[in-house]
């Protein structure tokens, strides 16, 4: 199994702290290790040597199941989405680093994709490319939950807040499940809409957890130069890189939670930066085309 490396929290001020969980390993890091972790014991356990999943061009989970699969002997498959990106892998970072993994990618139209989790879907990738185990796209599922469960640990137990970005759900569900009775966790969306809360309610039984969802910036993959303004002060600031998908928006919505008093006097907060720095060429790609300010 993939080692996880050791590291400490991060004292940005005397109330924010950050989980730099994105350290844990050098190509399969943050939550993505977190979720493939019992994924992948149960894929041997099961006897199959094949990984197949889904995501977009610019897709941690992509590059973490790539990678995983290249250093521990799966072979893995993409289903992209967008059938243009089939003429776009060598200029985009997370796809061609996939495809140097050794992962084969097949794309599909927009329309296609959103049959991903359909039985006659699923079957017909079975007949195309024989036995393999799904991952679902972004990686969220019971055992992933299980993962995602042990990035809290004892040294954890002092804080009042425990705050994440949130993509499909599963990092903050482990989260949940794993906090003390005392703790309060608040997930940041990285997408428009509340259909996550039903998603997250399927996993988990405490009451100790609420989504802020004014900080998505217009979307997921949506940002502006107040956001990438954010992202620069923060690194020159603290010396930490941010992603601007995720944990960018999350730490821009804690201070200006703070600024607008929504956290008691005192109270302790812990930041899980989960990753996704991988994403951050791609987006400057992306930015440079529109003439906006890069990440840094």
């Amino acid at each position: 199994m993939l080692e996880i490396i050791d590291y400490r929290n991060f004292e940005i001020d005397n109330q924010v702290f950050i989980k730099p969980d994105f350290m844990n390993h050098n190509t399969v890091s943050g939550n993505k290790l977190r979720k493939l972790k019992y994924n992948l014991i149960e894929a041997k356990n099961d006897g199959l040597n094949t990984l197949l999943t889904f995501g977009g061009a610019f897709s941690n989970h992509i590059s973490a199941v790539a990678s995983a699969g290249q250093l521990l002997g799966f072979k893995t498959i993409g289903i992209i989405r967008g059938e243009e990106l089939a003429s776009k892998i060598e200029s985009n970072a997370t796809l061609s680093y996939a495809q140097s993994c050794g992962m084969s990618l097949k794309f599909i139209s927009r329309e296609h994709y959103r049959d991903k989790a359909n039985s006659d879907f699923i079957s017909g990738l079975h007949e195309e490319f024989g036995e393999f185990y799904l991952l679902p796209e972004g990686g969220t599922n019971a055992l992933a939950i299980k993962g995602c469960e042990e990035i809290l640990t004892e040294a954890d137990k002092d804080f009042d807040y425990i705050c994440c970005s949130v993509g499909t759900g599963g990092t903050i569900s482990g989260l949940i499940n794993s906090a003390l009775p005392h703790q309060k966790i608040i997930g940041f969306p990285a997408l428009k809409g509340d259909f996550l809360t039903e998603e997250i309610t399927k996993f988990v039984t405490s009451t100790n957890w609420e989504l802020i969802t004014t900080y998505h910036f217009g979307g997921y993959g949506k940002v502006n130069n107040t956001l990438i303004e954010f992202i620069n002060n923060f690194k020159a600031t603290n010396t930490i890189q941010l992603d601007p998908i995720y944990t960018g928006k999350m730490m821009f919505g804690i201070y200006d939670l703070i600024e607008k008093g929504y956290f008691p006097k005192g109270s302790k907060i812990l930041a899980i930066h989960t990753g996704g720095l991988q994403g951050i060429e791609g987006m400057n790609q992306r930015l440079k085309q529109q003439n906006k300010p890069l990440i840094v």
